[in-house]
């Protein structure tokens, strides 16, 4: 496995999206970086993007709090309480990729929505033991989906395609945050098969934002099917691609595959926050949009493709994003899913 190096994962900083004074030709390279490592790499860093520090550091403190409560206190905020919100907390081994169990616990929470009857929206759940981890992922998200929209905004300038159907999608955008915490475990299960933090995956929307702690673990796979670290640095924020957008520009972005191998002897925690489109929005191409140059790229990367990591073919879905996303998740929550479908057929 090759060291990670910023020539592999870009680093961007990307302050002029987010200043009034900067100069037009300072926003286009922003732009244009942006959309190369969002077609070329599907993986990247941002510097530059404005979160606190001192808010980055209450979120830390109020989660390694949080996963600190005994099992029983953190039972009272589990995911089971949530409904089909899908929010709360979930012990170690209950979230699957690839139907394996993953090696981390975590604590699910959105964008607050009160009674809507969509499913993966609603109310979060609050342990009363940690009030400030409230005041903190509020103050987090808000800050996110501002970004979320900055950057889309970017992409579209990059894209040259229809910024008001593109950024429709994001009227009442899907927001999902997560708080994870890895313990340190074996390296390999009783059939000696690796055990991972996170196993290889791609994500399933559109942008995630990912801030870590400085445990290191996050790896990238190249495309030549060989992974490389993707190291925390000072400042910054991971963002990678989803299927769904990978969908969406007939492949020319690309939906990077990634795991977490967690080796210290340490606790490690992320934070990766999901900005994706509106639930009830269909999942259309807008490949006839893009310019020819981005069209022809596109097709090179259908064509040059290597077999995802699932099989599975994202371009060719077509339908409304939430049940899309429903699909998705399902995989990861059976047991959860399963519910909310019985509790559907019961209507």
């Amino acid at each position: 496995m090759a060291s990670a190096t910023p020539a592999a994962i870009p680093v961007i900083d990307i302050s002029p999206l987010l200043q009034h004074t900067a100069s037009p030709d300072s926003i286009s390279d922003v732009d244009n970086r942006l959309g190369q490592a969002c077609t070329d790499v599907g993986f990247l860093y941002i510097v530059g993007h404005g979160i606190p520090d001192g808010l980055q550091a209450d979120l830390h403190r109020a989660s390694a709090k949080f996963f600190a409560l005994d099992v029983e206190r953190k039972r009272k905020v589990a995911m089971a309480l949530g409904g089909k919100a899908w929010r709360g907390w979930f012990p170690v081994g209950d979230e699957l990729t690839s139907g394996r169990p993953d090696q981390k616990e975590g604590f699910y929470l959105g964008s607050e929505d009160g009674d809507s009857p969509l499913p993966l929206h609603g109310r979060n759940l609050w342990p009363d033991e940690v009030p400030e981890l409230r005041v903190a992922v509020d103050k987090y998200m808000s800050h996110c989906c501002n970004l979320g929209q900055v950057l889309m905004q970017s992409l579209v300038r990059y894209l040259r395609v229809d910024a008001s159907v593109f950024m429709g999608q994001f009227d009442n955008p899907t927001t999902l945050f997560r708080i994870f915490n890895y313990p340190p475990h074996a390296d390999v299960d009783g059939d000696g098969l690796p055990l991972f933090g996170v196993g290889e995956h791609t994500d399933y929307g559109y942008l995630t934002l990912l801030l870590q702690d400085n445990s290191g673990g996050l790896q990238e796979k190249l495309a030549d099917g060989s992974w490389i670290d993707a190291p925390p640095i000072p400042g910054s924020l991971v963002v990678n691609l989803g299927d769904a957008l990978e969908h969406n520009t007939g492949c020319l972005i690309k939906a990077t595959p990634h795991r977490v191998r967690h080796t210290s002897k340490s606790n490690r925690m992320s934070f990766p926050f999901f900005f994706d489109p509106s639930f009830p929005r269909r999942m259309e191409s807008i490949v006839s949009q893009l310019p020819e140059e981005l069209q022809r790229r596109a097709q090179r990367n259908r064509t040059g493709r290597r077999d995802r990591w699932d099989g599975s073919q994202p371009e060719l879905f077509e339908g409304q994003y939430g049940v899309y996303l429903m699909k998705k998740v399902s995989k990861v929550f059976p047991e959860l899913a399963a519910d909310y479908i019985r509790d559907q057929h019961k209507l």
